[in-house]
């Protein structure tokens, strides 16, 4: 199902209606706007019936595209108000890093408090995922990998860094996850799936999971994880959340491919699903 034109007409409305109202009138009318559309959008959702998933799933992908269209848009028109701050927070994992940079240089809008905050973590953000885009060389990190536990059963901590693995001659993909991440499990598939057909001297594979106590999970929970999903290859626990952010990653899983020496060729949705087997192979040459 194709974007209805009364979406189009009612964001078109909102821009126009925004030069002439007050701030707290625009919040209102943003709030409204966002609130009746999820309302209806639920709606409609439910309404499908079993046999109708493929209609359903059209529908949702307009949907949400119709959302992101009206909320950049109200994004783009009231940078210098409250309002472009709201609409921020409801796309900013949906915009490129680049021109996500663009709206931050531009954004005016009088912050506080947990507004602040946010749009300061955004930039850290915005600047760590530009500093790790596609052509940059690797940055490095290390983590205190958890190799076992001693006579006393505590910990044994190894001292690991992502140069051990990557830029040593070997095209590397890497997959940053957690145990309590359903979407990674569901990415790991994939994953073994090009790891047991190229794996060798010219290719391998390193998992680091990150922000394991996000959920209440640690390093153990990691090593269980991997052994009932079959992981093979290299992996590195304990890694908290350092390598995301070094990296600008805002979701997982998230994948970057790292050439023969260090050099990210590919990174986020270009890796996932039916587009990992292509994109390792064509990095190989294959």
């Amino acid at each position: 199902m194709k974007k209805s034109v009364f979406i189009l007409m009612a964001a078109a409305a909102m821009l126009v209606s925004c030069k002439t109202k007050t701030v707290e009138e625009k919040m209102a009318e943003f709030n409204e706007w966002n609130q009746t559309f999820m309302d209806n959008y639920r709606t409609r959702l439910a309404s499908f019936s079993d046999d109708e998933q493929e209609a359903a799933e059209a529908f949702a992908d307009s949907a949400y595209n119709a959302f992101l269209d009206y909320n950049k848009a109200a994004l783009k028109a009231n940078l210098d108000n409250a309002v472009g701050v709201e609409a921020l927070k409801q796309v900013y994992s949906d915009i490129e890093p680049a021109e996500l940079a663009k709206y931050l240089n531009k954004l005016s809008a009088p912050l506080e408090g947990k507004d602040s905050a946010f749009v300061a973590y955004l930039k850290e953000n915005v600047n760590a995922s530009l500093a790790t885009a596609e052509g940059q060389v690797f940055t490095d990190f290390t983590v205190q990998h958890v190799t076992g536990l001693d006579a006393n059963g505590e910990p044994v901590y190894e001292s690991k860094s992502l140069s051990d693995f990557v830029g040593k001659g070997k095209v590397f993909l890497v997959d940053f996850w957690s145990p309590w991440c359903p979407p990674c499990k569901a990415e790991l598939p994939n994953i073994k799936a090009v790891w047991e057909k190229y794996h060798g001297e010219n290719f391998d594979v390193l998992s680091v999971a990150v922000w394991e106590e996000s959920r209440g999970m640690n390093w153990k929970n990691t090593v269980d994880t991997a052994a009932v999903y079959g992981i093979q290859w290299n992996q590195l626990n304990n890694g908290h959340q350092e390598p995301a952010s070094l990296y600008g990653i805002q979701g997982i899983p998230h994948m970057i491919l790292f050439d023969a020496e260090g050099k990210i060729i590919a990174r986020g949705d270009a890796l996932r699903g039916e587009k990992l087997d292509p994109a390792v192979a064509a990095a190989l040459g294959k």
